[in-house]
Protein backbone atom coordinates (compact mmCIF):
# COMPACT_ATOMS: atom_id res chain seq x y z
CA UNK A 1 0.00 0.00 0.00
CA UNK A 2 1.08 3.35 -0.93
CA UNK A 3 2.68 5.34 2.07
CA UNK A 4 1.21 8.51 0.94
CA UNK A 5 -2.21 11.00 1.31
CA UNK A 6 -3.19 12.21 -1.90
CA UNK A 7 -5.29 14.94 -2.30
CA UNK A 8 -7.94 15.22 -5.43
CA UNK A 9 -7.67 18.16 -7.79
CA UNK A 10 -11.04 19.67 -7.01
CA UNK A 11 -9.41 18.70 -2.77
CA UNK A 12 -6.17 20.62 -3.87
CA UNK A 13 -8.10 23.44 -5.96
CA UNK A 14 -10.19 23.66 -1.93
CA UNK A 15 -7.45 24.08 -0.06
CA UNK A 16 -5.27 26.38 -2.39
CA UNK A 17 -8.39 29.04 -2.35
CA UNK A 18 -8.85 28.25 1.40
CA UNK A 19 -4.98 29.29 2.47
CA UNK A 20 -5.23 32.23 -0.55
CA UNK A 21 -8.13 33.80 1.15
CA UNK A 22 -6.34 33.31 4.56
CA UNK A 23 -3.80 34.71 3.47
CA UNK A 24 -1.29 32.50 5.61
CA UNK A 25 -0.45 28.65 6.05
CA UNK A 26 1.91 26.91 3.78
CA UNK A 27 -0.52 23.06 3.52
CA UNK A 28 -3.05 20.83 5.27
CA UNK A 29 -2.37 19.14 8.19
CA UNK A 30 -4.49 15.71 7.76
CA UNK A 31 -4.27 13.42 10.90
CA UNK A 32 -6.13 10.88 13.15
CA UNK A 33 -6.63 11.25 16.89
CA UNK A 34 -8.64 8.03 19.29
CA UNK A 35 -12.19 9.57 19.42
CA UNK A 36 -15.33 8.70 18.87
CA UNK A 37 -17.70 5.44 18.84
CA UNK A 38 -15.25 3.31 16.67
CA UNK A 39 -12.15 4.20 17.63
CA UNK A 40 -10.51 7.35 15.34
CA UNK A 41 -11.30 10.18 13.71
CA UNK A 42 -9.85 12.26 10.70
CA UNK A 43 -8.39 15.98 12.11
CA UNK A 44 -8.07 18.35 9.34
CA UNK A 45 -6.03 21.99 9.76
CA UNK A 46 -4.04 24.53 7.97
CA UNK A 47 -0.60 24.42 8.41
CA UNK A 48 1.76 26.94 9.66
CA UNK A 49 5.01 25.50 10.43
CA UNK A 50 6.17 21.74 9.59
CA UNK A 51 7.83 19.90 12.40
CA UNK A 52 10.75 17.82 12.13
CA UNK A 53 8.81 14.84 12.88
CA UNK A 54 6.19 15.62 10.51
CA UNK A 55 5.81 13.67 7.05
CA UNK A 56 5.25 15.96 3.84
CA UNK A 57 3.83 14.85 0.88
CA UNK A 58 2.94 17.30 -2.47
CA UNK A 59 -0.28 16.45 -3.79
CA UNK A 60 -1.80 18.49 -7.21
CA UNK A 61 0.23 21.03 -5.77
CA UNK A 62 -0.42 21.38 -2.30
CA UNK A 63 1.59 20.71 0.95
CA UNK A 64 0.05 17.62 2.89
CA UNK A 65 1.83 17.33 6.08
CA UNK A 66 0.69 14.12 8.72
CA UNK A 67 2.79 12.53 11.74
CA UNK A 68 4.25 9.18 11.65
CA UNK A 69 1.90 7.79 13.74
CA UNK A 70 -1.31 9.25 11.97
CA UNK A 71 0.73 7.58 8.51
CA UNK A 72 0.16 4.34 9.81
CA UNK A 73 -3.30 4.77 9.94
CA UNK A 74 -4.05 7.02 6.56
CA UNK A 75 -1.07 5.43 4.20
CA UNK A 76 -2.87 5.40 0.48
CA UNK A 77 -5.47 7.17 1.36
CA UNK A 78 -7.11 10.04 -1.21
CA UNK A 79 -9.06 12.99 -0.21
CA UNK A 80 -11.81 14.53 -2.08
CA UNK A 81 -14.10 17.55 -1.71
CA UNK A 82 -17.18 16.97 -2.67
CA UNK A 83 -20.74 19.19 -2.97
CA UNK A 84 -24.00 17.05 -1.99
CA UNK A 85 -26.93 19.21 -1.68
CA UNK A 86 -26.19 22.28 0.38
CA UNK A 87 -23.27 20.34 2.02
CA UNK A 88 -19.71 20.51 1.03
CA UNK A 89 -16.91 18.97 2.84
CA UNK A 90 -13.92 16.42 2.28
CA UNK A 91 -14.59 12.42 2.04
CA UNK A 92 -11.86 10.07 2.70
CA UNK A 93 -11.37 7.17 0.38
CA UNK A 94 -9.42 5.21 3.53
CA UNK A 95 -8.20 1.59 2.42
CA UNK A 96 -7.68 0.74 6.01
CA UNK A 97 -10.78 1.33 7.73
CA UNK A 98 -12.60 -1.72 8.60
CA UNK A 99 -15.73 0.15 10.02
CA UNK A 100 -17.27 3.39 10.02
CA UNK A 101 -20.01 4.16 13.00
CA UNK A 102 -23.53 5.01 12.36
CA UNK A 103 -23.42 8.21 12.32
CA UNK A 104 -20.00 8.51 10.00
CA UNK A 105 -17.84 10.85 12.63
CA UNK A 106 -15.19 7.70 13.61
CA UNK A 107 -13.98 4.55 11.70
CA UNK A 108 -11.77 1.53 12.49
CA UNK A 109 -8.66 0.89 10.88
CA UNK A 110 -7.38 -2.90 10.10
CA UNK A 111 -4.16 -3.64 11.84
CA UNK A 112 -1.77 -0.51 11.20
CA UNK A 113 1.10 -0.56 8.07
CA UNK A 114 4.35 -0.69 9.14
Amino acid sequence: MPAFINLTERAAAHVKGFLAKQGKGIGLRVAVKPTGCSGYQYVIETVETINDQDQVFESNGVKVVTDQISLRYLAGTELDYVHKGLNAGFRFNNPNVEETCGCGESFNVKEAVE
